[in-house]
């Protein structure tokens, strides 16, 4: 009874839910990826946000032959939520910390149900 209703909690988790990558597309001299380095990078790996989707770094002119982008890149950074090596959505830039919050959590919210049920 008690691994029953323990499975049933864990399966309710969102942060269980998404086995993902946040992919950050970069490149030298991108003064909006130092910026995001600055305000963002040291913290995010400690954030429920860095738990879901944990951060991977690219950079832009030699991009991974793993991951099946819907487009190709162009601008920088660009931030894109990964499964299984597919493309689910992408912030383009970086505009601050609170909209960058604000839009990777829309993303992460908007594709937690389409993984759980694949779970």
């Amino acid at each position: 009874m008690k691994r029953l209703l323990f499975a049933l909690i864990l399966g309710l988790m969102p942060c269980a839910a998404l086995p993902a990558d946040l992919v950050m597309v970069e490149q030298d001299g991108c003064h909006w990826c130092a910026r995001w380095d600055k305000e963002i990078s040291h913290i995010y790996p400690k954030t429920e946000e860095g738990k879901r989707a944990p951060l991977r770094r690219v950079n832009l002119r030699d991009l991974p032959q793993d991951i099946d982008f819907m487009t190709r890149p162009v601008f920088t950074p660009t931030f894109v939520l990964v499964e299984d090596g597919k493309e689910l959505g992408r912030i383009e830039g970086y505009a601050g910390d609170e909209f960058f919050w604000f839009l990777l959590g829309r993303l992460l919210d908007e594709h937690s149900l389409e993984t759980e049920s694949e779970s």
